[in-house]
């Protein structure tokens, strides 16, 4: 098994006590869309800052076999991209396509090598006509695309994205799903939308309290009622798990 991403026992808590991580194990494969679910407060993102070194607990983080240390944090980072769930936490630039190009010029890119990755990236997000547009002046679906462009631009091997339907209008919702089905990366998604996750992830895990509770293909997680009520999670009127699993990326 290719692993992308490895995490064995990862702890972590808050300088007011909290602990917010009480021994996580994950695996996830190179190429999978794996869905992160869980109630409010489970640990969700906490567990994702974790990944590239914004946060460091106890425990291992392993990414394409390289472990996650003071040494190669620079390399972590950009091999995972990570989009906040607020996009104007990572568009701060007076353009689009500076923001894009922010990451790889801290890396030594110049010139043409430079503009030809922004381009790339934006091109991944079908959005290179944004490249010269402000981003505050976006809608909540471009900003969105810019914020996955100024990840995809490091050419990372992980995109983790945080709750990335936030605020979205039901047809960005759908760019976004296309966007993201395109992409040859592994992608780990914290979502609320049980759809979205149905519809986008092959497999997904449900983090509670800090831990891992539960993982699987995410049409058989999503089914299973029981499982979803103990965690805090429901399916939207009129959806139903079972009902819709020929519809999963997994099938």
């Amino acid at each position: 098994m290719n692993l992308a991403l490895e995490v064995r026992d990862l702890e972590f808590s808050y300088p007011d006590g909290r602990q917010a991580l009480g021994g996580v194990d994950l695996a996830i494969e190179t190429g999978t869309r794996v869905a992160v679910l869980g109630p409010n407060g489970a640990g969700k993102t906490t567990l994702a800052l974790h990944l590239n070194g914004i946060l460091r607990g106890s425990g291992v983080v392993t990414v394409g076999g390289l472990e996650l240390n003071d040494d190669n944090l620079n390399e972590i980072r950009r091999r995972v991209g990570i989009v906040f769930q607020d996009a104007n936490d990572q568009l701060f630039m007076p353009t689009v396509g500076e923001d894009v190009a922010f990451g790889p010029a801290n890396l030594g890119l110049r010139g043409a090598e430079l503009e030809a990755r922004v381009e790339a990236a934006l091109g991944e997000v079908d959005a290179t006509e944004l490249a010269q547009r402000p981003p505050h002046h976006l809608s909540g679906g471009e900003k969105r695309s810019a914020a996955i462009a100024t990840a995809l631009a490091m050419e990372p091997q992980i995109l983790v994205l945080d709750e990335p339907t936030s605020g979205l209008d039901p047809l960005g919702r759908r760019e976004l799903v296309q966007t993201l089905q395109g992409l040859d990366l592994t992608l780990l998604v914290i979502t609320h939308d049980l759809p979205f996750a149905l519809e986008l992830c092959q497999r997904s895990i449900i983090v509670d309290r800090g831990t891992v509770v539960a993982e699987g293909p995410t049409a058989e997680i999503l089914a299973n009622d029981a499982l979803l009520q103990q965690h805090r999670l429901e399916m939207p009127f009129g959806f139903n798990g079972s009902a819709l699993g020929d519809r999963s990326t997994g099938s």
